[in-house]
């Protein structure tokens, strides 16, 4: 039944049990591209809206009549890209996760995969990474293009190829513990209690250390795991502004990393068994 519903013969004698776990985690993959594929349209638009009006109107319309800073677009590029990245990575994973445990019971097809519970969580994590980087593929010509002023970057390619995927892990296992812990009934408001907070408070719009006028505030948000996206970003495209330490950053990244996923796979296996 297993091999049925997912497109792989399960044969753990031949192939042995990594093998089997293999094949299932691909069947997963490749169904969920598929239907990735399918609403590709609808994908691109969802993850570019926001950015692209937020950027066209202070970034573009303010500074053409006169108002706004031109170069307020060097401060947009990295925290609406990391806005793109975290926000999708969380709704990529949360939101199907909900429907599953509760309407459409896809989750019970799923766990019947021939491989571990958690190698399911882990499916969705990595999933939902790829459509994190595949929205920052999206969101970035937009950023950079529209500014009334094209944004002055100075691109330091070891912090971009280290802070994007790692803020891609963070994104998509927060998802997952959020979607596991959250009663499907509450998750439009949980959303909404989330998400603003996440984007208004998360360096996306100002860079951290501004918020040294306002102490309390800055120490506050380092609880935003946005905040450390945004800085590392900050530092990969537009050093020249300042931003969060290295240590910081890092820090901030692997230990939202190491939690939601500890506690997010934790979730799904007892929702599972549950």
């Amino acid at each position: 039944m297993t091999g049925h519903v997912l497109g792989v013969e399960a044969r753990p004698r031949s192939g042995g049990w990594i093998s089997t776990s293999a094949q299932a985690f691909f069947a997963l993959m490749e169904r969920d591209l598929r239907v990735l594929r399918r609403e590709l349209i609808p994908f691109v638009a969802r993850t570019a809206m926001q950015p692209f009006l937020f950027v066209f109107v202070f970034a573009y319309v303010q500074p053409k009549i006169g108002q706004g800073n031109r170069g307020f677009g060097d401060i947009l590029v990295p925290g609406l890209l990391a806005s793109a990245i975290v926000l999708q990575g969380i709704q990529a994973v949360a939101i199907p996760l909900v429907q599953e445990f509760s309407q459409t019971k896809e989750i019970e097809d799923r766990v019947m995969a021939p491989m571990p519970v958690w190698g399911v969580a882990v499916q969705k994590i990595v999933f939902a990474m790829a459509q994190s980087l595949l929205a920052a593929v999206v969101v970035f010509p937009l950023v950079y293009t529209i500014p009334l002023d094209k944004p002055d970057l100075h691109i330091r390619p070891l912090v971009l190829l280290t802070v994007v995927p790692l803020g891609a892990v963070l994104s998509a296992s927060l998802g997952l513990l959020i979607g596991t812990t959250v009663n499907p009934r509450q998750i439009a408001l949980v959303f909404a209690l989330i998400v603003i907070p996440l984007t208004f408070l998360g360096a996306v719009y100002y860079p951290w250390d501004k918020l040294e006028a306002i102490r309390w505030l800055q120490f506050v948000t380092l609880i935003n795991p946005l905040v450390y996206m945004s800085e590392g970003l900050r530092a990969a495209l537009t050093p020249q502004y300042g931003h969060m330490n290295y240590f910081g950053v890092y820090g901030g990244l692997l230990a939202g990393c190491t939690a939601c996923l500890y506690f997010g796979i934790r979730g799904f296996v007892r929702r599972v068994q549950s």
